[in-house]
């Protein structure tokens, strides 16, 4: 089911320790780029983040956050001494290599992943308790871009219907201007008053026709038409793979425009242009 690249989700729950909110906002983007904005005492659940990010996403630029607000009595922060203590056995093995190192400074010792912690509570079940609200999180994040995403199925399919008619109605017209352009050419004979015989007519006209002839462009034009509803229908991320069609789609287009020899086809590509242009701009949002 095709997926778009932006959605937004909110999870908040509250405990009898305090209180967590996860925020899920998403915007486009050529791969995955996860930014995240956790709260000082759970750091440490920042690689578990990015896999399970990294599990149920393709692309897009995430903003991930976790608020944590501790309740009244336990709001006082703590030092991990455990944790204090292997960075300052880190820091002493790194200055017996070099003294020219300048003072550490605590203030942005406490900020370092881990070493703040809320009085009272157990940190280990509070991660525990975030990873499961982030799953929740994702849910409802991954179901906002699949309805997102079928509103763009839907506006896509409504391209393709559109030149699916184009290439109809060019069909239809093709030995009706092939006609017309072979009046055309007799009369001009007629009127320059030379004298051709019917062989040499012919020949003209054939070559008059193999210019003009757009079968093979159409093929391809409901070729790739299948094509890109195939992809909307497949699961998992498809958006590089219907940029490319639009690329096809458009030179098919461009080459039907530059073979047109009556303004009725020429109008025919210019439309067809429109019409991928719009479909590009609404894939540059699907996964």
């Amino acid at each position: 089911m095709t997926q778009s690249m932006t959605a937004f989700a909110r999870k908040e729950a509250t405990y009898s320790w305090g209180n967590l909110s996860w925020e899920l906002r998403a915007v486009n983007h050529r791969f995955l780029e996860p930014q995240l904005k956790i709260h000082e005492a759970l750091r440490d659940i920042e690689p578990v983040v990015r896999d399970k990010l990294r599990s149920k996403l393709s692309r897009g630029k995430i903003e991930c956050a976790l608020r944590f607000h501790a309740e009244s009595g336990s709001s006082e922060i703590e030092v991990d001494s455990q944790r204090v203590a292997s960075l300052v056995k880190a820091l002493e093995q790194i200055k017996s290599h070099s003294s020219d190192l300048a003072p550490v400074d605590p203030l942005a010792l406490l900020h370092y992943p881990g070493v703040q912690k809320s009085a009272g509570i157990e940190t280990e079940a509070v991660l525990g308790v975030a990873a499961e609200l982030l799953d929740a999180t994702l849910d409802q994040f991954i179901d906002a871009r699949k309805r997102e995403g079928a509103e763009l199925a839907k506006l896509i399919e409504q391209r393709l219907d559109a030149i699916d008619e184009i290439v109809v109605e060019v069909r239809r017209l093709m030995p009706e201007i092939l006609v017309a352009q072979r009046d055309n050419l007799r009369q001009r004979i007629e009127q320059l008053g030379v004298d051709l015989d019917a062989g040499r007519l012919e020949q003209e006209v054939v070559m008059l026709a193999q210019k003009a002839d757009v079968a093979e462009e159409l093929d391809r034009l409901e070729t790739h038409v299948n094509e890109v509803r195939r992809a909307l229908r497949q699961k998992g991320p498809v958006g590089r793979r219907l940029d490319f069609l639009m690329q096809e789609l458009n030179r098919e287009a461009n080459t039907l425009g530059s073979k047109s020899i009556v303004t009725s086809t020429t109008s025919c590509s210019v439309e067809l242009k429109v019409l991928i242009e719009q479909m590009r701009e609404q894939i540059q949002n699907i996964e």
